[in-house]
């Protein structure tokens, strides 16, 4: 199995501490993308489909409860494009 890209749009810093770490000891993760609130998540992927040198992510982990804009506000963002509405969704919460 090839690598592949997370982007992980999170703003609890021990959430992300700890799926970091557990992402790191899987051999299958080439990139963990950070993004710590909804609209910095828009943001990127707006690079993304602009052709800018942001990176295309393989699977997305959002959670729920954002600042600036909740994960449901990016989730409809993301399936609204369709660069991007085939991409996986893992809504997380705690």
């Amino acid at each position: 199995m090839e690598k592949f890209s997370v982007l992980l749009v999170e703003d609890n810093e021990g959430d992300i501490i700890l799926t970091k770490e557990a992402l790191e000891s899987s051999r299958y993760i080439g990139q963990l993308i950070t993004q710590r609130n909804g609209q910095a998540a828009i943001d990127y992927l707006d690079n993304v489909i602009s052709g800018n040198d942001s990176v295309l992510p393989d699977i997305i982990l959002l959670d729920i409860n954002l600042p600036k804009k909740n994960g449901q506000e990016v989730l409809q963002y993301i399936k609204s494009h369709d660069k991007l509405k085939h991409l996986p969704v893992l809504m997380l919460t705690t």
